[in-house]
């Protein structure tokens, strides 16, 4: 029972992100209208955190084990133009362009997890790198084949269905895929020896290592996980939408960074967890849709959101230092 006393739910990482959260939902609904939560105002702010939750959930395991990835910025256009190009100007089958984007994905996670465990280069220039080579790799190959960096796509009616419709109109189905992966990774982080290994490389990799835990080949899976992720999110936009161009994708670097931190993961790694970074995607998406819900002047929305993250950053640390200095009572005899 000591274990489900509500001082030790406050010290869990995830604490912060939740009253976070609910601060944030209380505050749009004061200042701007219950239309915020119906179904059109709901849609609004789910849409933005299905699409940059897939992506943060990976970026925050990788920050847990003490590394990131900033190359996903180039992957979600990457993704998008491999389908289109693929499926749309060369006609070929939708699961052909589906599986390229995936697979090059994986090409640029292995890069990546390659470069970071076999040298002495850290990963946030390792993936700077690949962020600017898949960049202009996208862009040449875009203009070279199809003379444009705008390619329209039409997938099949099941790939529609799957990866690209609006579930009642406003809703869009990577929702369902967003609930779904972090159910997958709350099962391999909280209920697995994965999870425990992740958080020991966070702490220290050497002794992690010495320890008999597989880094290298982790430290692998975790780059490839990123870059897969941000290339499914490129590809389910290409498919909603029915094109795909070789700009967009570098607000997802901060936005993601940010709902990690707001989620209670710590930026020196060891510490975080998978349902932290799941409220904290939709604690910035509210905050970043919010705002039209509200009668603030639009030219004041910026501060208004920083403050408002800032808020819920500040309410994340007091709890994380809260549960690192906990120590329980001992019993009197």
């Amino acid at each position: 029972m000591n274990n489900l006393s509500f001082g030790n739910l406050l010290r869990r990482p995830e604490a912060g992100a939740f009253l976070g959260l609910v601060g944030v939902l209380l505050f749009f609904v004061v200042f701007g209208s219950t239309k915020f939560l119906e179904p059109a105002g709901a849609a609004s702010w789910l849409n933005v955190a299905a699409n940059l939750g897939i992506i943060a959930l990976p970026i925050g395991l990788l920050m847990i084990a003490g590394d990131l990835d900033i190359s996903i910025g180039a992957m979600i256009p990457a993704g998008s133009m491999t389908v289109a190009v693929l499926s749309g100007y060369y006609d070929l089958p939708i699961w052909v362009g589906m599986l390229g984007a995936l697979a090059f994905g994986l090409i640029v996670g292995l890069v990546n997890g390659y470069l970071v465990v076999h040298t002495a280069v850290p990963s946030l220039i390792v993936t700077l790198g690949t962020l600017f080579a898949v960049q202009g790799l996208m862009l040449g190959t875009s203009v070279l084949v199809t003379g444009t960096t705008s390619v329209a796509l039409t997938a099949d009616p099941w790939a529609k269905f799957l990866f690209g419709q609006f579930l009642a109109g406003s809703f869009q189905v990577i929702i369902l895929w967003w609930v779904a992966i972090t159910a997958i990774f709350i099962f391999f982080i909280h209920f697995s020896p994965y999870g425990n290994w992740i958080f020991a490389m966070g702490g220290d990799k050497v002794s992690a290592r010495n320890a008999g835990i597989p880094t290298t080949r982790l430290t692998m899976v975790l780059f490839v996980l990123s870059a897969m992720s941000a290339s499914f999110v490129g590809m389910c936009q290409a498919i909603l939408f029915n094109s795909a161009q070789v700009s967009g994708g570098m607000t997802f670097i901060f936005n993601s960074i940010i709902s990690v931190v707001v989620g209670g993961v710590l930026l020196t790694g060891g510490f975080g967890s998978v349902i932290g970074i799941f409220f904290g995607t939709i604690t910035f998406a509210v905050v970043n849709q919010g705002i039209y819900f509200t009668t603030f002047d639009r030219n004041w929305s910026s501060l208004i959101i920083g403050v408002m993250l800032l808020v819920a950053v500040l309410m994340n640390n007091t709890f994380r230092q809260m549960a690192l200095t906990y120590s329980p009572k001992k019993k009197k005899k």
